[in-house]
């Protein structure tokens, strides 16, 4: 009974939050299903084998060290399937163990990727604001620029044109 709580929570755990990214979440489903491959896998390994001559997958500790062997494609030798069947739960145990690490390490890729993006992101946009406080910076100097301008050609056309040579008294 205590068992299937557990595993109940741990797959809550691993899926529960929908606030994780797809590559988390498959990566945590396609671990979750490679354990059941490797424990199913073990058990019908064993009775596939059980009655070979030559078999040496006769226990189910036994089938446990071969399919994480098998999963993790370290493969000792010191177990091995000798029936057709035993072939064939093995081919199934390398497949799923060969794919949910290909998915865990593309996970972890692309957490990397992602951390990387956002760093990205954070300094352009620390640039683009950067930019943004200078054109900011410059169009106020230039509209106080204009101010002045407009006030002197106010103060120009106030007192009307004045000529250099108005205020000399000789011809």
């Amino acid at each position: 009974m205590v068992l299937p709580v557990f595993l109940t929570r741990t797959i809550k755990l691993l899926l529960g939050r929908e606030d994780r990214p797809l590559h988390t979440q498959a990566a945590a489903a396609a671990t979750l299903g490679l354990g059941a491959v490797m424990l199913l896998g073990s058990y019908a390994v064993v009775a596939a084998e059980r009655d070979a001559p030559s078999a040496n997958l006769t226990s189910y500790p036994k089938a446990l060290w071969w399919s994480a062997e098998t999963a993790t494609t370290v493969g000792y030798g010191d177990f091995y399937p000798v029936t057709l069947w035993g072939r064939l739960i093995a081919c199934a145990v390398m497949f799923v163990g060969i794919t949910t690490y290909g998915m865990i390490t593309a996970a972890i890729a692309a957490w990397f990727v992602g951390r990387e993006q956002k760093r990205q992101h954070r300094l352009t946009e620390a640039v683009h604001e950067r930019v943004l406080g200078g054109e900011r910076r410059l169009s106020a100097d230039a509209e106080a620029l204009s101010a002045r301008f407009d006030r002197l050609e106010g103060l120009i056309t106030a007192t009307g044109p004045h000529h250099p040579h108005d205020d000399d008294p000789t011809p």
